[in-house]
């Protein structure tokens, strides 16, 4: 105890009222960022799931011609 009210006359009372421990915002962060991904995923499952599938279907389409060697107009294959 006597350190503590040495380090408050010390450093003053906003240092030792405001101190934050290292590496806790970016936790909170993370685990901010992680529920609004849940809430979304929850909330926008049909959606989501829409958009995934068209999203795939149009890369393995894309992925496929690129693999034949086809090339579209317009598109120049290096």
């Amino acid at each position: 105890m006597k350190e503590r009210i040495k380090r408050v006359m010390e450093n003053g009372w906003n240092k030792v009222l405001w101190k934050k421990d290292a590496g806790i915002d970016g936790i909170l962060v993370t685990v901010g960022l992680c529920i609004i991904a849940l809430l979304l995923c929850v909330v926008m499952k049909d959606s989501l799931s829409t958009f995934i599938t068209t999203l795939v279907s149009s890369m393995t389409s894309k992925a496929t011609t690129i693999l034949n060697g086809t090339v579209s107009s317009g598109m120049i294959l290096l």
